[in-house]
């Protein structure tokens, strides 16, 4: 039993009287007409109306919603979750309009003025390096070219893209010549990445600084005279922080095309996506104190190489001085642009210290500090400055040995290009009492090609079960475990746990993202037991709402959906979701006094990072409040991510439709 409920059913609720039961409420609110009765086109037609209908005459009076009110729960809880006002909650208040945010996270193709860039220009002998150590210089032909890298994530998404590049212009009589950008890519990687045309290397940076390259994904066109016709994107299908279906514009074959049809390409000149280069010279950096042994080296292991290490999670490792310098360009704008550490919750307020545990971002000494250094040449310092050497933890399992471990049934492909619907696996468990788990962890067998995994605890039986777990693709009620980079562990201290009820079937939805390779994943959980029943039972909740539609064009709309709070709740996280469209999300507490506090801003929502923000101490909730989570959503053709700006754009479990949820973890006090 479903029920559907029209937005324009939210007439005003000033004629409910203080002694009103909730289903009076409820039905004055949905008796649209006012004529006395309930009929089927007033809730869409849901089939509760023909339940309560105890005459059969095809309407529900208030005397039979009265009657059906306690022998109907779902009828309630749907009602309520709602129109919270109906069981006596705050109503809630709109949220004031959220600005437009400037420094998003997702960064696309950015055309450039192409007489400032080379565009028109005759190139210079250019010489390279072989792999193998031979001199190369472009021939006398149209000739392509590429910046490539293993280490770069854009970069390495763009070799398959860039090899059918090649294949299909070689009856054209078009050249490729791939200059590897990253000096400690190793040979064998490059080699493995499928081109065919010559990978040089440019040990000075002098073709680099002759071309302008700016960043690890740039292309540059020479027609048979060297005479730079086109720089930039290879395509608009990756960028930083998103990967469409396909490209929208395919920017490099345009120019090719143009370029041998005797033709000016008419996008010349455009910035890449990717790994940012820094060719240029520190300009008479100032001394300074800081240097690598002394500060940054345990700057970036307390902030970084959790993630950036040999074997870790992240693209590339940040543990020498080489590897920094390596990235040197990339890392600057990540923390300038206060995108890397990923933690994307408002700074608290001046003089205020921050309420989550695991915040993960830069403080302003340590973020001045790292800026400063790499402006001032990236000094070594003196060695006998460093940390002593601390080995890293090599247990398979950060929770420790787990008492259960399951895994989806079998291998799931993962293409080296393109996007992949999400990827549904189950898994049964067998234990006949419920299991209380104190830690969890999620471990995919291929970290780089998955974005997320969201892992749900399906009970078996019963009607709210069997509703809950109709729709299969539905997350909104809760989740059982999850992993994103950097955070697959959910670990509680003594005295919690949550449950994973009898005969649960775990169930994975997984969103696998192709980075350049094909792959076979097979993702894990992990267990962890209490001993016995906690005193404290850890639960999930979903605020959420379907009914939502994002009109074309808009790059600012909002939704809300509420969660009333019926009993005193300590709430310990919160983890809003939202698709590509998502730009920013906040929950609001509201209480029965009438008092409104932000519970948690993220003015930068990022669908790359479902940052579970986890308070240091619980937040008392008390009875009868209202949280309410309102999401921003971007569907312009401003939104590099956006599959389709001209769409109108509703619920959905795919990353091309959108999604509007926030979930809570409680305990409630005994």
């Amino acid at each position: 039993m479903k029920l559907f409920i029209t937005a324009s059913a939210a007439f005003s609720l000033s004629l409910f009287a203080a002694d009103d039961s909730p289903a009076a409420r409820a039905f004055r609110l949905l008796d649209r007409d006012r004529d006395g009765k309930i009929v089927p086109s007033e809730v869409e037609r849901s089939p509760w109306v023909e339940k309560l209908d105890a005459d059969r005459d095809g309407s529900v009076s208030v005397a039979e919603l009265e009657r059906g009110w306690d022998e109907h729960p779902l009828l309630r809880g749907a009602l309520a979750k709602r129109f919270p006002q109906i069981l006596g909650f705050p109503e809630p208040k709109p949220a004031e309009p959220k600005p437009a945010e400037d420094a998003s996270p997702r960064q696309g193709v950015t055309p450039l003025r192409a007489t400032e860039h080379g565009i028109g220009t005759r190139i210079a002998d250019l010489t390279f390096t072989t792999l193998d150590g031979r001199e190369l210089r472009p021939a006398e032909q149209t000739t392509v070219i590429a910046c490539i890298s293993t280490t770069c994530p854009i970069g390495k998404r763009y070799l398959p893209t860039l090899a059918a590049l090649e294949k299909e212009y070689a009856a054209k009589g078009v050249a490729f010549i791939f200059l590897a950008t990253t000096k400690t890519d190793p040979d064998a990687d490059l080699l493995a990445a499928g081109l065919t045309g010559p990978i040089v290397r440019d040990p000075s940076g002098t073709a680099m600084k002759a071309l302008g390259v700016l960043s690890k994904t740039d292309a540059f066109l020479l027609d048979a005279r060297r005479t730079l016709q086109y720089r930039g994107a290879v395509d608009d299908k990756y960028g930083l922080g998103f990967s469409l279906p396909a490209p929208r514009t395919r920017l490099l074959a345009a120019a090719l095309d143009a370029t041998l049809a005797g033709r000016a390409p008419d996008i010349a000149a455009t910035e890449a996506p990717g790994c940012i280069i820094d060719l240029a010279q520190a300009p008479d950096p100032k001394p300074t104190d800081i240097t690598y042994h002394n500060t940054i080296s345990r700057l970036l292991a307390a902030n970084c190489t959790e993630c950036h290490h040999t074997g870790g999670v992240a693209p590339f490792p940040l543990e020498t001085l080489d590897e920094i310098a390596e990235h040197t360009g990339m890392i600057r704008k990540m923390v300038t642009q206060r995108l890397m550490p990923p933690w994307f919750a408002a700074p608290p307020a001046a003089g205020q210290h921050t309420p989550w545990a695991n915040d993960r971002s830069l403080s302003e000494k340590d973020r001045t500090a790292l800026l400063g250094w790499l402006a001032a040449g990236r000094p070594a310092g003196d060695a006998k400055d460093a940390p002593l050497p601390r080995p890293r933890e090599t247990s398979e399992w950060a929770i420790g040995k787990p008492d259960a471990i399951f895994q989806i049934p079998a291998p799931i492909l993962v293409a080296a290009t393109g996007t992949m619907p999400y990827q549904t696996a189950r898994v049964p468990t067998s234990y006949p009492d419920t299991k209380w788990v104190s830690a969890v962890e999620v471990m995919p067998t291929a970290r780089d090609v998955v974005h997320h995994v969201l892992v749900f605890a399906d009970a078996p039986g019963g009607i709210i079960n069997k509703l809950r777990n109709r729709n299969q693709d539905d997350e909104s009620g809760g989740f059982f475990a999850i992993y994103v980079p950097g955070n697959n562990t959910l670990i509680y201290p003594p005295g919690y746990a949550k449950a994973l009820p009898a005969g649960a079937t775990l169930r994975f939805q997984i969103h696998y993202t192709p980075n350049g390779h094909e792959v076979r994943e097979q993702v894990r959980i992990g267990l962890r037991f209490a001993p016995g029943e906690p005193q404290y039972a850890i639960q999930n909740a979903g605020i959420s709402t379907h009914r939502f539609a994002i009109p074309p064009g808009d790059s600012n709309h909002r939704v809300d959906a509420t969660l009333p709070v019926p009993r005193d709740a300590r709430i310990l996280a919160y983890l809003p979701h939202m698709h590509v469209r998502g730009k920013a999300y906040r929950y609001t507490l509201r209480t029965p006094d009438g008092k409104e506090d932000i519970l948690l801003d993220v003015p930068r929502y990022d669908f790359n990072w479902q940052l579970l923000y986890r308070y240091a101490e619980p937040r008392l909730l008390p009875a009868g409040s209202v949280i309410q989570a309102t999401g921003w959503f971007d569907n312009s053709a401003a939104n590099p991510a956006n599959p389709d700006p001209t769409k109108t754009v509703r619920w959905g479990p795919q990353t091309t439709d959108e999604m509007m949820l926030g979930y809570v973890e409680y305990y409630l006090p005994k």
